[in-house]
């Protein structure tokens, strides 16, 4: 994996957190908008928006670099606008990088030939 696929794959995960969390706070404050005085419904959703855009913009770099399968895109798209897919998404990126840095590693120190 080459420095560029390692950085957008980390822009995703870095990203995918902070959108889920803010996804699950917009919800909590629509309820609340409802049921009470309180709206930060305008604050938190352009907050969100910025976010799931990031999100998107960097999936799609991801996908191009890292050379995706079409269902692993999707898969991943999926989870961005499910509540909290983002925790998954990020766990899941996550360990493909820990494995990445294992594979090379291995290939460095000649251990396999991958």
């Amino acid at each position: 994996m080459d420095i560029k696929t390692a950085t957008a794959l980390r822009r995703l995960r870095l990203v995918s957190a902070p959108e889920a969390v803010s996804f699950l706070l917009l919800l909590i404050c629509s309820v609340l908008k409802r049921t009470t005085d309180f709206n930060a419904v305008p604050v938190l959703g352009a907050i969100h928006g910025v976010l799931f855009i990031l999100y998107v913009i960097f999936w799609a770099d991801a996908w191009n670099r890292a050379k995706w399968s079409p269902g692993t895109a999707a898969l991943y798209f999926v989870l961005s606008v499910l509540p909290t897919g983002g925790f998954f998404a990020e766990r899941k990126l996550r360990r493909a990088a820990e494995d990445a840095v294992i594979a090379a590693r291995a290939r460095k120190e000649g251990v396999v030939n991958a």
